[in-house]
């Protein structure tokens, strides 16, 4: 539900709570727009927006189905938008079809806003796994959120930001393919800092933007709930967000992991825009080979890993051959010596937080070349303690 509080009302379970109806249960309503009627069923769902009830269409038509969501608000402006985004979008598979828009004045002589929007068989998709809690598969997460990311992809290509990607705005159509809905709170950005975050859901807004330490919302803050969304379809739970401590426990490969990883963790190392985390999910994982350097003279190294001495005495070895050692990977890194992963790493057996931003910043042009310690050893001279 597009909402302008944005928390909505309903239980865990989808099913909406008791409250006014705006429309009776068996009304025929009518769109001046398309000459078209709808009879009103049962009420699906509500959100601050309005409410949602199933429909039928009455009289024939080429283009509206006979079933049919009749999406209904006292507020104009949401109204609009969800109007426009579905002029916008309507060639677009994976967002939900919006067939008529049009106003009504009820008994009461009040204004509501009416969408007809496309009937979704299996509910929103935090319904849908209160009802069947179990995990997707990798191959259907990577295709569906992939499908997900074409609509939000034509959105930020625009300067639009949706704001709103959760589950209960990710909709599950037939055999299971999702859709994205709601688009009531998109806003387009005049630059690349971004729109003020205003309205949100905590319940999936990132921890930087709820607390004010991100002051505007960008296209890498969508890129956070989509990465909250693949994480909750590996889960198969999404009552709540995942944080990042769970991600290398996550019933996936160690690729995908990295990915979630990466849309959740640190704002600045995101990816940027959807068509960045498309190309993420769809390709292959980038192989960590090992390169080669002739001398650790004015390189800048970091370790990562676990070596075969402490970490102070390889440090030493490397400015006594003539290194400058830096703590972490950063834009000046030109060599990374790798030890023995630690079964604790962040995203599987190549995802630890130092590996996951070299390759980040390999994808930016970035050359850095990795080595084993072995290597290092070579170019550096033995360690200390095997000399004595």
């Amino acid at each position: 539900m597009a909402a302008t509080s944005n928390v909505p009302t309903r239980t865990t379970a989808g099913k909406p709570r008791a409250s006014h109806r705006l429309l009776r249960d068996g009304a025929l309503v009518f769109s001046a727009e398309s000459g078209l009627s709808y009879r009103i069923g049962r009420l699906l769902g509500e959100g601050g927006f309005g409410q949602v009830y199933l429909a039928t269409r009455s009289g024939r038509s080429s283009t509206v189905p006979e079933t049919v969501c009749i999406k209904v608000s006292t507020h104009q402006d949401g109204w609009l938008r969800e109007a426009y985004f579905g002029q916008l979008l309507q060639g677009q598979s994976r967002a939900i079809r919006v067939f008529d828009a049009f106003p009504l004045m009820d008994h009461d002589r009040r204004v509501l806003y009416c969408l007809a929007i496309e009937y979704a068989c299996h509910g929103d998709l935090s319904a849908h796994l209160a009802r069947h809690e179990e995990a997707w598969t990798e191959a259907a997460v990577r295709r569906e959120i992939a499908g997900i990311l074409k609509v939000l992809g034509k959105l930020h290509r625009g300067q639009l930001l949706h704001r709103d990607l959760t589950p209960l705005n990710v909709f599950v159509c037939e055999r299971r393919q999702l859709k994205l809905g709601d688009f009531g709170i998109v806003r387009q950005q005049s630059n690349q800092r971004g729109v003020t975050a205003r309205t949100l859901n905590p319940h999936m807004a990132p921890s930087d933007i709820f607390d004010g330490a991100a002051p505007k919302w960008q296209s890498r803050d969508d890129v956070y709930q989509v990465g909250q969304l693949l994480g909750m379809l590996v889960k198969g739970d999404a009552r709540r967000r995942v944080r990042t401590g769970e991600v290398r426990g996550l019933a996936c490969s160690d690729q995908l992991k990295e990915i979630i990883y990466r849309c959740i963790g640190e704002r600045r190392k995101r990816y940027e825009t959807a068509d960045e985390l498309i190309e993420a999910l769809n390709q292959a994982p980038a192989a960590m080979k090992l390169g080669a350097v002739k001398s650790l003279k004015g390189v800048h190294l970091a370790f990562t890993g676990i070596l075969s001495v402490p970490r102070s005495e390889a440090e030493r070895a490397a400015r006594r051959a003539g290194a400058i050692v830096h703590s972490g990977a950063s834009a000046q890194t030109t060599v990374v010596v790798r030890g023995r992963p630690n079964p604790r790493q962040a995203a599987g057996k190549d995802g630890g937080l130092k590996l996951m931003e070299i390759k980040r910043l390999r994808e930016k042009g970035l050359r850095i070349t990795l080595l084993n310690e072995a290597q290092f050893w070579k170019l550096a001279g033995p360690p200390a303690t095997r000399s004595r």
